[in-house]
C-alpha cells in the first residue's frame, strides 16, 4: 500500500503567518475598536467617583484595554484569519457597491454617537443584535409593486387631501398621510388563527383592510413605499408598528404645522407629535394602527429590533 504523505501542516501555517509588526498593529487596531463601545456601556453603568481629571474612567479605559489585548493576543491566529476574510468581503463589498468599508465606517461612527447620547447604551447593541421576528417573510409581504398595493395608495391620493399644492416640497409626505388616513379609518383589528403567527401580503388585506398589527404595518409600509416615501418597521414586545422617515429636524417642524393645523386639525388638537430619532439624526413619525392621525402616542416605547424599507 503506498503511504500517504502527510499534510505539511507547518509550512501552511507559516504561509499564511501575518508578518510582524502587522500581526501586532491589527490586533492593537481592533481592540481599540472594541473598547469603544464596551467603555461607553461600563461608563454609562458605573457610579461616577468624581475623581480629579476623571482618573478612575482612565483607568477604567486602560484596564478595558488590557483585558481585550490579553484575550484577542491569546486567539491572535483566527482573529487575524477571521480579520483577513472580513476585509476580504468589506474590499468586494466597496467594488461591487454592496456593504463596504465607507459604509461600516459610517455605521460604527452613528453606533459610537448614538450610545454616547444614551442612557442605556447596552440597549442599542443588544436592539442592533436581536433579529426582526419573521424578517424574510415580512419583506416578502410588502409587496409594494403589486399592482392593488400600488392603485389602493393612488387612489387614497386622489382621495384625501389633493388641494395642498403650496406645500410641494412635502408633496410625498402628504400623499403618504393620505394613505395613513385612508388605512386607518378604515382598519378592522382581526386576530391571527389561534396557536399560528399569520402573515399576510400587502395585496391580501388591501381587499379587506383587516388583520392584526403586523398585517397593519406590511400594509401601510407597502403604500407608503409604493408612492415614494420611505417606510419602517418597529418590533417591540409582542407588537409591530409602521414609522416613515420625514427627515430632519427642521423638516419636524414644518411636519408639525402640517398635522396639527392643516390636515389632522381636530384629531390632533392639544397633543404632541410622537416620533424616533435614529442614529444618523434622521426622524421616523409613528403611524401605528391605533393612531388618529400621523404621530399619534405609541403603544410602546420599547425598541426591539427595526426593519427599514428602501
Amino acid at each position: 500500500m503506498a503511504k500517504i504523505n502527510e499534510i505539511p501542516v507547518e509550512k501552511i501555517r507559516q504561509r499564511f503567518q501575518l508578518r510582524k509588526p502587522w500581526d501586532s498593529i491589527i490586533i492593537f487596531l481592533l481592540t481599540i475598536l472594541i473598547t469603544v463601545p464596551i467603555f461607553i456601556i461600563v461608563h454609562q453603568n458605573l457610579i461616577d467617583f468624581n475623581w480629579y481629571f476623571n482618573l478612575d474612567r482612565i483607568f477604567l479605559f486602560v484596564i478595558i484595554v488590557a483585558l481585550i489585548q490579553v484575550l484577542l493576543l491569546l486567539l491572535r491566529r483566527i482573529i487575524i484569519i477571521l480579520m483577513a476574510l472580513y476585509l476580504l468581503f468589506l474590499a468586494y463589498g466597496s467594488l461591487s457597491g454592496e456593504y463596504g468599508f465607507a459604509a461600516v465606517y459610517e455605521d460604527y461612527r452613528s453606533l459610537i454617537y448614538t450610545m454616547a447620547d444614551n442612557p442605556h447604551p447596552q440597549d442599542i447593541i443588544v436592539s442592533r443584535l436581536l433579529p426582526f421576528p419573521n424578517k424574510n417573510k415580512i419583506l416578502a409581504a410588502v409587496d409594494y409593486d403589486n399592482p392593488q398595493v400600488r392603485n389602493f395608495a393612488i387612489m387614497a391620493t386622489t382621495k384625501h387631501f389633493r388641494n395642498f399644492k403650496r406645500y410641494g416640497d412635502y408633496r410625498t409626505t402628504i400623499q403618504c398621510f393620505a394613505a395613513f388616513y385612508e388605512i386607518n379609518s378604515r382598519w378592522n383589528y382581526v386576530s391571527d388563527p389561534k396557536g399560528k403567527d399569520y402573515i399576510a401580503k400587502a395585496s391580501e388585506s388591501v381587499r379587506h383592510l383587516s388583520g392584526d398589527c403586523d398585517d397593519h404595518a406590511i400594509l401601510m409600509a407597502a403604500c407608503i413605499r409604493a408612492i415614494g416615501g420611505t417606510p419602517r418597521l418597529i418590533h417591540t414586545t409582542g407588537h409591530i408598528y409602521p414609522e416613515m422617515l420625514i427627515g430632519n429636524m427642521n423638516d419636524l417642524e414644518t411636519v408639525n404645522y402640517l398635522v396639527k393645523q392643516v390636515l389632522f386639525i381636530k384629531e390632533s388638537e392639544n397633543k404632541d407629535l410622537h416620533y424616533h430619532i435614529d442614529e444618523r439624526g434622521q426622524i421616523w413619525l409613528n403611524l401605528d394602527y391605533t393612531a388618529k392621525f400621523p404621530g399619534g402616542p405609541f403603544m410602546s416605547e420599547e425598541i426591539l429590533g427595526a426593519l427599514t424599507l428602501q
